[in-house]
């Protein structure tokens, strides 16, 4: 089978003006998705770079065979917190996505070809570690950046999917919600988060961006040492609490499902039905994602204290409900490590989460202080706060 090499592949930057339509055709003619017969669509609705638009550096490459455009890959860079020791350790981090090659130009070699541009856009742009994350039994993938190009499997977090019913869960009348202004928000999240994984330094661009509908806090509302609740005061602050921010995804791309078995159908029909006419019932209901529909993303969950578990399960009500509201907000998503206290307490359907959402890191910059860094992130142990940024989801 011939390479990329062998048919002169040519790659270059994404030119709006001369790929916009032929990118999204690409889209819709590669199935990407958990199963054989299940496959999900991504509608850019114009914008191709709408995935990392909002990224502060920001880079699309197409490539070429013949004239003909076969593939197309996405990265995005910035400075996060590698790790919780040293406390201060920053990484220029870049993060690849959205890597989509049409089906009869598989297996010759342009998906590498692609990531090696994206990495060396990089390394001119100083990244120390390139990171990307796919299905754990993607076995393409796997074997390209795992096999090939030296990629290192170092995380497995959860995606967790809760389905929009058509009635609002109910909220407990014990628990205060305190939605927070956006210099709150960053505050509370450089305190509370700023020694997570990954956790971005420019968390005051992603609460500023217009995507981001706000930061909540829970707490009991008979905790009697926050009779006023203030961030910058321990004396003022609750002994249990929990926290979140919520993305609009659906305000820049739409998803659809694709391809799915005619059972599949008549259940997410049949079950929105049922909940409509008897939400006593509490069933279980599939959403009606075989039409295009956007999503909520809960980002930056944090808790603390004996009854952050309870807590948290309060804010994902709220953010449920808040999705009601919204005309084609089908499910609420979020991603997490995998802490019990989190996976219990957040509402989800086990049908249509991933358990294990596969992380790989490589280092670029092979310096003997990177290498030290990456061989110590890959033997840490799971930890147990990670900051899943909102703008590469």
């Amino acid at each position: 089978m011939g390479t990329a090499d062998d048919e002169e592949i040519k790659i270059r930057i994404y030119d709006r003006r001369i790929d916009r339509t032929r990118v999204e055709d690409l889209e819709r003619k590669c199935e990407v998705g958990p199963g054989d017969n299940i496959f999900l669509f991504t509608n850019t609705m114009g914008d191709p770079l709408c995935r990392i638009r909002n990224s502060l550096l920001y880079v699309m490459l197409v490539a070429e065979l013949h004239a003909e455009l076969v593939g197309v890959i996405q990265g995005s860079i910035k400075i996060t917190t590698l790790g919780s020791s040293p406390p201060t350790d920053k990484a220029i981090m870049g993060y690849i996505l959205g890597l989509r090659v049409l089906p009869p130009h598989r297996r010759k070699g342009v998906g590498m070809a692609l990531v090696r541009k994206l990495e060396g856009w990089f390394v001119a742009n100083g990244v120390d570690f390139a990171y990307m994350a796919t299905e754990k039994d993607n076995k393409a993938s796997l074997k390209l950046f795992t096999q090939k190009l030296g990629f290192l499997k170092f995380r497995t977090p959860s995606i967790l999917v809760n389905p929009v019913r058509y009635h609002a869960m109910r909220l407990s009348p014990n628990v205060k919600f305190v939605k927070l202004n956006i210099q709150q928000a960053e505050s509370l999240y450089r305190r509370s988060m700023g020694k997570a994984e990954f956790f971005p330094n420019d968390i005051d661009r992603i609460l500023k961006n217009r995507l981001s509908l706000g930061t909540w806090v829970a707490y009991p509302r008979e905790d009697k040492s926050c009779c006023k609740f203030d961030i910058d005061s321990d004396c003022c602050f609750p002994t249990s609490w929990a926290m979140l921010s919520v993305w609009n995804s659906g305000d820049i791309f739409k998803l659809r499902v694709g391809k799915a078995p005619m059972s599949c159908i008549m259940f997410s029909k049949t079950s929105r039905l049922i909940d409509c006419v008897f939400p006593c019932l509490n069933l279980q209901t599939l959403p009606n994602v075989f039409d295009p529909f956007g999503f909520y993303f809960m980002y930056g969950l944090h808790h603390e204290g004996p009854r952050a578990g309870k807590l948290v399960r309060s804010l994902c009500r709220m953010v449920h409900n808040m999705a009601i509201e919204s005309s084609d907000c089908k499910v609420v998503v979020t991603e997490v490590e995998d802490s019990k206290t989190l996976r219990l307490n957040i509402p989800h359907s086990e049908q249509l989460s991933c358990s294990e959402d596969l992380w790989c890191i490589k280092a670029l910059k092979m310096s003997e202080e990177n290498k030290n860094r990456l061989n110590g992130l890959i033997r840490t142990p799971h930890p147990s706060t990670l900051f899943v940024d909102p703008r590469e989801v």
